[in-house]
């Protein structure tokens, strides 16, 4: 079986490609010239360099292949213009599907990860309920919206047999931005903003890729599954979880007004225009932030793919923090 992984050099699909060659498939990992390929040392991986803003070019790029499955992991998370969230997020989704239905390629799946932050601040009403898909998505960042503007995109493609995984906040080993909340810790602060209760979920990676061969292998056309370890946490628990495998560091604790997060943001924003380098505190991270409620229903991935989450909390972060131990990060 020959499998093509578009953002096969990032966090999530460096995963994929592993597991891909783990499985002894024909694994084909889509990378740009700029791309690192430290985590895709396995001899048996083919590259392919796609241009996912050019259609026509991706076609001819695509030609040779002879595909079975498709898991389109690529994707832009930050940026300082919106405009490239849909052109890469949309857009380039767009291309690769009709790319793929004008070579009258034989798919057996097209697996697509998007995000739980497409619905962005529904059922923020205490008690908070979980996020279900029949729930009116309110995406209040470039980013969700792009990724909802390409479900759609596919979801005008009957013929493309494909399936959406909407994974809430991913964490793991090689991930950058939970990072950050390490390094802080591992600083002596931790900051948080808002007063009001924030219920927060998580997904380790490894389950991620577990959803995703699940959905390749047995997933029901046109469906779209949540994704989370099944619990839910407050707002606290995951830097007390990360400063315990720290080694319990004496930390300050902030927890500011979401007014100054505003603030921040606008600066942070502001910064990265005048410096033309992409800055972790900006618009998008400030909505992020606010939002009170990311529960959501896992139960339709646990029912029909036969998903069953492998790592808590406790679990994933003493991998995860173990991992930047051993890896020098920290």
């Amino acid at each position: 079986m020959t499998i093509l992984i578009t953002g096969a050099t990032g966090f999530i699909g460096s995963f994929i490609a592993e597991e891909a060659v783990r499985r002894g498939m024909e694994v084909w990992a889509a990378v740009r010239k700029t791309s690192s390929k430290t985590y895709l040392s396995h001899p048996s991986i083919h590259f392919i360099e796609l241009h996912l803003n050019d259609k026509k070019q991706l076609i001819e790029q695509l030609r040779p292949l002879k595909l079975d499955y498709v898991v389109h992991a690529a994707g832009v998370t930050k940026s300082l213009h919106s405009e490239d969230f849909f052109a890469t997020n949309t857009q380039g989704t767009r291309n690769l599907a009709e790319a793929i239905l004008e070579l009258e390629m034989p798919l057996k799946r097209f697996v697509f990860v998007s995000s739980l932050s497409i619905f962005g601040p529904v059922r923020e009403t205490r008690p908070y309920q979980e996020i279900k898909d029949s729930d009116t998505p309110q995406p209040n960042t470039a980013y969700g919206k792009s990724k909802l503007q390409a479900e759609a995109v596919l979801d005008a493609m009957p013929s493309l047999p494909c399936i959406t995984l909407r994974p809430t906040g991913v964490y793991g080993p090689r991930e950058k931005d939970y990072f950050m909340m390490v390094k802080s810790i591992k600083s002596h602060t931790d900051f948080a903003v808002g007063y009001k209760p924030q219920i927060l979920t998580f997904v380790y990676v490894l389950d991620v890729v577990q959803a995703v061969f699940l959905a390749l292998d047995h997933g029901v056309n046109g469906k779209k599954y949540f994704l989370s370890d099944g619990h839910d946490y407050d707002s606290r628990t995951f830097s007390d979880l990360i400063r315990s495998e720290l080694g319990n560091p004496w930390m300050v604790r902030i927890k500011a007004p979401l007014w100054l997060l505003r603030i921040i943001t606008a600066c942070g924003e502001w910064i990265g225009h005048l410096t033309g380098r992409v800055t972790a505190l900006n618009n998008d991270k400030y909505h992020i932030m606010k939002q009170r409620n990311w529960r959501c229903d896992i139960t339709p991935a646990v029912n029909e793919l036969g998903y069953h989450p492998q790592y808590d909390l406790v679990k994933g972060v003493k991998l995860t923090v173990a991992w930047y131990k051993e890896n020098k990060w920290i």
